[in-house]
């Protein structure tokens, strides 16, 4: 009785089923509360980023 007891308690620390969506979930969240934490700075360096590519592209189709 106690044996099989133990057998059912290792099978279910070992099943994982739900586990990978789970931590999918927590990720997407975390990275969800950062984006809205630092909107302005992530706004800021994209813009910057966009700013400098269209330069750069400019540049390079006048041929200078």
């Amino acid at each position: 009785m106690l044996e099989m007891i133990r057998v059912k308690a290792k099978g279910l620390w070992r099943n994982e089923d739900g586990l990978g969506m789970l931590e999918m979930i927590l990720i997407i969240a975390v990275i969800v509360i950062i984006a809205v934490i630092f909107r302005d700075q992530l706004k800021e360096i994209v813009e910057n980023l966009l700013g400098k590519a269209s330069s750069k592209t400019d540049e390079f189709m006048d041929g200078n």
